[in-house]
């Protein structure tokens, strides 16, 4: 059931108080704390097991909430605020001091994002009219897991005792890309459904790569994103291989993702062939598989286009973080 605006109202009253709630996002569900509270954001990394060195991105309702957390916006941000905010990018670019020092792990930089789903602007702006500038808001999973694209997802991470705000489905899937504007020329720091063919058209010019002197932000770490079944990728043919040498598919806990089916018995699940489509359903079919007690998940290599570079970072970080598996 969707939230009610009275849910809202509530929502922001106890994150006013410094308590967590979840939120849906267009990419994902995120664990929301007021940004300008330290204790608050501590108690995001505690209920996430997340590491207080790895950062987290600061959401905001407007342009001019987000003047409250950068020193200063450069030229680039601006431009990219103007063409893609609200939206699934976040900016990197220096951080005022004094101001979410928790959130940005003490890093002189910050990541700040506008959402465009419109609960999220709803619980920014009560939030706001609360004296809360705006929220650190990372997935709502335990860290290095499945992110969340539905409430239901949440709650199994966190149980009943968060609060949780049912927005319905994520439409994006896949979390925001990250681009560094503290740096000329600006810097991919994480892909995501934005393709940098877009961002390069706005800004002019190439982005840079991820570099040894890139700040540390969301989502970066080699391996990420990861079910609790063992993640395998194979091109076509390996996984057509596979599937027919398979002595059979009965007890074995594999699973497939594939945008061909393979025979009757498999447990399966089909790919879209499109990569927005792809990104969307993307962590709720890895975490079906999780459910459906899956061990292992053969899942066929994506696309080549750019377009997919978003879902392609996620599924590569996954498998990194599973390698240690054992085939079945």
């Amino acid at each position: 059931m969707a939230a009610t605006m009275s849910a809202i109202e509530e929502a922001a009253d106890a994150l006013a108080h410094g308590e967590l709630v979840a939120i849906p996002t267009e990419t994902v569900y995120g664990l929301a704390a007021r940004a300008d509270d330290d204790a608050a954001v501590a108690r995001i990394f505690s209920a996430k097991g997340r590491p207080e060195d790895h950062p987290l991105i600061v959401h905001v309702g407007d342009a001019a909430a987000a003047a409250q957390f950068a020193a200063d916006l450069p030229a680039s941000a601006l431009r990219l605020m103007a063409a893609f905010w609200p939206g699934p990018l976040t900016l990197i670019v220096p951080r005022r001091p004094g101001i979410a020092t928790a959130a940005a792990a003490g890093q002189p930089s910050v990541g700040l994002r506008m959402p465009s789903h419109p609960m999220a602007l709803a619980v920014l702006q009560a939030a706001a009219a609360r004296g809360v500038p705006g929220l650190a808001v990372p997935s709502a999973n335990r860290f290095g897991r499945v992110s969340p694209t539905r409430a239901e997802h949440v709650r199994a991470e966190f149980g009943p005792q968060l609060r949780v705000l049912d927005g319905g489905p994520c439409g994006v899937g896949i979390e925001s890309a990250i681009v560094d504007c503290t740096r000329d020329p600006p810097a991919l720091l994480r892909p995501g459904q934005l393709t940098r063919e877009r961002i390069e058209a706005v800004l002019g010019q190439p982005l840079a790569e991820r570099d040894a002197d890139s700040p540390r932000a969301s989502g970066t770490l080699p391996t990420h994103y990861a079910p609790k079944a063992a993640l395998q990728v194979l091109d076509s043919e390996a996984l057509a291989r596979r599937v027919a040498t398979a002595p059979g598919p009965a007890g074995r806990g594999v699973a497939v993702y594939s945008r061909l089916a393979p025979a009757a018995g498999w447990l399966h699940r089909r790919m879209p062939g499109e990569a927005d489509a792809a990104a969307r359903e993307l962590f709720a079919a890895l975490r079906g598989f999780d459910e459906a007690g899956a061990t292992t998940i053969w899942l066929e290599e994506l696309p080549a286009g750019p377009e997919w570079e978003g879902v392609r970072d996620r599924v590569t970080r996954a498998a990194a973080a599973t390698s240690a598996h054992l085939d079945p």
